[in-house]
C-alpha cells in the first residue's frame, strides 16, 4: 500500500490542506490529476521561511521540497482516495524562492522529485521544472506543483 510507504518515510500518513484562495487544490482532468502549488506546511504552519541561499539552506530547501511533495499527495488523496490508484507521476514544477545570485534550484527541487520516486519507484520519475522566484506565498522557500497520471 503506497499510504504505508509514504509513513514509513515521512511518519505520517498525507493529508490535505484547503486551498488558502479562490482556486481548488487538486484538478482531475480524464485520468490527469493537476495539483495546485503546496508548501512546506505542518500542523498548519511553515517549517521554514525565507530565501533559498539567504535564510535557508539547500538542506533545509530540500527538506521543504519533499514535505511540499508530501502535501501533494495529500490533495490527491481528496480525488483518489486510495495512492494506489495512480499510475505515475508525469510532470513536477518546483518553485524555489531565491536569494539574489542562487542559482542551484535543481538541488532544491531533487527533494521533492527523490520523495516521488521514493513512494512510486520507476512511476516516480518524471519531466520537471526547477524555477528561481522572487517571493512566494508566506514566504516559504518552496512550492511543488504535479501532474499526475491515474488508472482509469
Amino acid at each position: 500500500m503506497i499510504e504505508a510507504k509514504v509513513k514509513e518515510i515521512i511518519g505520517e500518513e498525507p493529508k490535505a490542506f484547503p486551498a488558502l484562495g479562490s482556486y481548488v487544490s487538486v484538478k482531475k482532468v480524464g485520468n490527469l490529476i493537476f495539483t495546485a502549488g503546496q508548501i512546506p506546511v505542518e500542523d498548519g504552519k511553515p517549517i521554514a521561511l525565507g530565501k533559498v541561499g539567504k535564510e535557508v539552506t539547500i538542506e533545509k530547501a530540500q527538506e521543504c521540497a519533499q514535505l511540499a511533495a508530501f502535501n501533494s499527495l495529500g490533495a490527491l488523496k481528496t480525488v483518489l482516495n486510495d495512492l494506489s490508484k495512480v499510475d505515475e507521476v508525469v510532470k513536477v514544477t518546483v518553485f524555489v524562492n531565491s536569494a539574489a545570485g542562487f542559482t542551484n534550484q535543481p538541488a532544491v527541487a531533487n527533494g521533492a522529485s527523490d520523495f516521488y520516486v521514493k513512494v512510486f519507484g520507476e512511476k516516480g520519475k518524471h519531466a520537471r521544472s526547477a524555477v528561481g522566484v522572487a517571493e512566494l506565498p508566506l514566504n516559504v522557500p518552496v512550492e511543488v506543483e504535479a501532474i499526475i497520471s491515474v488508472k482509469e
